[in-house]
């Protein structure tokens, strides 16, 4: 038994590291690419470009306070709130778990962010026309999923029960 829970923790473990380094690597190349030429402005296509923008809030640029005792703050609860999830990982069993260590994994991404830039670099610029969504990165891609699979699944479970 206690081997089973050792096999599923190093899976879970896996999932946020490959997360946590897809998530470093791509902010490594664009924080690279804006040192060497000044700036980051890649046009893909129509719908989606590559710009740098230094987050100081929460996903998607919520909640962005100059003051560093809010940013502090802020970092705090973050911090808590990734605790939480690894003790939620510990005492849960099932598909929730690879939901919640997906969040984790960006979350952790998001966090050493803030930590070592006291920023988050977010790069992915999805637009229409003149519409802009907010500009994020490849940890609130990862975010994002788990929470809307977190949802989806108590959707899905408090409909059958």
């Amino acid at each position: 038994m206690t081997q089973l829970l050792n096999k599923k923790f190093v899976f879970y473990l896996l999932i946020i590291v490959v997360i946590f380094s897809l998530d470093r690597i791509s902010k490594l190349y664009v924080i690279n690419i804006a040192e060497t030429y000044g700036n980051v402005d890649i046009f893909i296509n129509n719908f989606i470009n590559i710009i740098l923008v230094w987050n100081t809030g929460i996903g998607f640029g919520l909640f962005s306070f100059e003051k560093s005792i809010i940013y502090n703050f802020i970092t705090l609860v973050i911090l808590l709130i990734n605790f939480l999830i690894i003790y939620l990982i510990v005492i849960n069993e099932g598909i929730k778990n690879y939901f919640l260590a997906a969040i984790l994994g960006g979350s952790l991404g998001n966090l050493f962010d803030r930590f070592y830039y006291s920023a988050v670099p977010d790069f992915i610029d999805l637009n229409y026309k003149e519409f802009h969504w907010f500009v994020f990165n490849i940890a609130d891609i990862f975010i994002t999923i788990g929470i809307i699979c977190l949802i989806l699944d108590e959707i899905i479970l408090n409909k059958k029960n």
